[in-house]
C-alpha cells in the first residue's frame, strides 16, 4: 500500500520560518487530480510572497505557498480520465498545470479574460489545516481541483526544463503575444531571471530583431546570450541615462517593445524612456500591491506609447510552451535555468539562497 500522508512546507507569519508539517492524502472530487510533485521551483514572485507582498499574503493562516511546478498523476477522481486537450490521463503520466483557476463568472471571466480577481482563492489564504491540505507547490503533493487546466508532457522533456512552464514561459509566451512582439522587433528585457530567460528565447523564435537584456547578476546575462541575447547591459556598473542611450543607439532612436520582468517599479521610467515613438511597454514583473513608483505620464501620451499589464494567461499557453520546449529545447540551454536545487526539508534554506540573488532558478526536490 502506498503512502497515507504527505509533507507540506507551511506558512504562517512573516519573519518565522516555513515547518514541514504531514497530512493525511485527501478523498478526490469526480474531476480532481492528486499529483504527486516532481519539481517546484522558487520564482521571483514567491521571494515577495514570503514577505506577505504579492497579492497580499494573509497572516497567521496556515498555508502551502509554491506556485512554479509538474509532477505526476498520483490517483484520480472517478471524472478526472483525460486532460484538458482531452488526452488520457493515467496514474503515472507526468503533467503540467494552471495553478489558479478563475470563478467563471466575474467580469473578467465573462470578458475572456485570465485575470480573475479570485482566481488563487483555492491557494492564497486558504488554510492547509483543511482538505484538501495540499494547496501550494511546497510539498510532496498537490490537490489539482476540477476545472484546473492539465496537459501531458511530452516523454522527451526533462522535469528539470519542464518545471518552469506553467509560470515562467506560459506567462512569457502569453505577455509576447499580448504585447504583439513580431518578426523584426527590437526588444529590451528587463530582469533575466527565469521568466526573462525565458521571454529572450521565445522572442529569438518568434524573429525578433535586435534582443538587449539587462540585469545585475552577471550570470544570468551570459545565460542570456546563450538563450539568445545581442546584447547585455549591467545595471550594477551603468546609469539609467547611460542604458536609455545604449538602447536607443542599438536601435536606431529607441526599442519596439520593452518587457519589464524586474518586479520593481524603479526600473519603469527608463523602460518608458528606451521606446522610440509608438513603441509597446509589456508589464509583468510588478506584482506587489502598494509598492508604488514614479513615471512622467507625458512619455507615455506625447510619446504614442502603449503600456500593457499582463498577469496569468490563457489556456493556449501551456500546451503551445510545452510544445515549444519539445522543438526547441536542444537549441537553447533551458536546463541551466534551474541552477540549484534543495530536497523538500531544505526549504528554509533554499529561501534563504535564493534570497542571495545569485541563483538563477531555484528547484525543490520532495523525493
Amino acid at each position: 500500500m502506498g503512502p497515507v500522508r504527505g509533507r507540506a512546507a507551511v506558512f504562517t507569519r512573516i519573519g518565522q520560518p516555513l515547518e514541514i508539517r504531514e497530512y493525511p492524502l485527501p478523498a478526490l472530487e469526480p474531476e480532481a487530480l492528486l499529483v504527486k510533485i516532481s519539481m517546484a521551483n522558487i520564482c521571483g514572485s514567491d521571494l515577495h510572497f514570503i514577505k506577505g507582498l504579492g497579492p497580499g499574503v494573509p497572516q497567521g493562516i496556515p498555508q502551502v505557498l509554491g506556485h512554479e511546478m509538474m509532477g505526476r498523476v498520483y490517483d484520480r477522481g472517478r471524472a478526472a480520465t483525460v486532460d484538458t486537450q482531452g488526452q488520457p490521463l493515467r496514474p503515472g503520466d507526468r503533467v503540467v498545470y494552471a495553478y489558479f483557476k478563475g470563478c467563471g463568472r466575474c467580469a473578467a471571466c465573462l470578458h475572456g479574460a485570465p485575470g480573475c480577481a479570485t482566481r488563487y482563492r483555492h491557494w492564497i489564504g486558504a488554510s492547509c489545516e483543511e482538505p484538501p491540505h495540499f494547496r501550494g507547490a511546497y510539498g510532496d503533493y498537490y490537490y489539482l481541483q476540477g476545472g484546473q487546466w492539465v496537459f501531458r508532457v511530452p516523454d522527451e522533456l526533462p522535469d528539470a526544463v519542464v518545471s518552469p512552464v506553467n509560470c515562467a514561459l506560459a506567462e512569457v509566451i502569453y505577455g509576447l503575444h499580448r504585447i504583439g512582439l513580431a518578426p523584426g522587433d527590437s526588444l529590451v528585457i528587463q530582469g533575466v531571471g527565469g521568466l526573462g530567460l525565458c521571454a529572450t528565447a521565445v522572442a529569438r523564435e518568434l524573429g525578433a530583431g535586435t534582443i538587449i537584456v539587462a540585469d545585475r547578476i552577471p550570470a544570468r546575462l551570459e545565460l542570456a546570450r546563450e538563450m539568445g541575447a545581442d546584447h547585455a547591459i549591467n545595471v550594477e556598473t551603468t546609469q539609467p541615462g547611460e542604458r536609455i542611450q545604449q538602447v536607443r543607439d542599438l536601435t536606431g532612436g529607441g526599442a519596439d517593445v520593452v518587457v519589464e520582468l524586474a518586479g520593481t517599479p524603479e526600473v519603469l521610467p527608463e523602460g518608458t524612456e528606451m521606446l522610440r515613438y509608438g513603441g509597446r511597454y509589456l508589464w509583468i514583473g510588478n506584482i506587489n500591491l502598494g509598492v508604488t513608483g514614479t513615471i512622467d505620464p507625458a512619455q507615455i501620451v506625447r510619446g504614442g506609447r502603449t503600456v500593457m499589464g499582463v498577469v496569468v494567461y490563457e489556456a493556449w499557453a501551456i500546451p503551445r510552451a510545452l510544445d515549444f520546449l519539445r522543438r526547441t529545447h536542444r537549441r537553447y540551454p533551458f536546463h541551466k535555468i534551474l541552477s540549484h536545487t534543495f530536497a523538500l526539508e531544505q526549504i528554509n534554506q533554499a529561501f534563504a539562497f535564493a534570497s542571495q540573488g545569485t541563483a538563477i532558478r531555484v528547484g525543490i526536490v520532495p523525493h
